[in-house]
C-alpha cells in the first residue's frame, strides 16, 4: 500500500476566494447596466456569504 501525497490530494471544501477587483478605467462612467462596479459589489456580497458558511465548516481557519 503506497504513501497518499497530500498535497497531490484536491481540497474537497476549499477556501473561497474573494473576486478580484475591478481596475478604475474598467468603468467608463456611462452608466451601464449593469456597471462593473455593481457586478463586483454583488460578486463580493456572495463571495463574503460563502466565507461566513466555509468559516462555520472550518472554524479552526478563522
Amino acid at each position: 500500500m503506497g504513501v497518499v501525497n497530500a498535497s497531490s490530494t484536491p481540497d474537497p471544501d476549499p477556501r473561497p476566494q474573494p473576486p478580484e477587483a475591478p481596475l478604475p478605467s474598467d468603468c467608463c462612467d456611462s452608466g451601464c447596466d449593469p456597471c462593473v462596479n455593481d457586478t463586483y459589489s454583488e460578486q463580493l456580497q456572495d463571495y463574503r456569504e460563502r466565507l461566513a458558511r466555509w468559516l462555520e465548516r472550518h472554524p479552526d481557519q478563522a
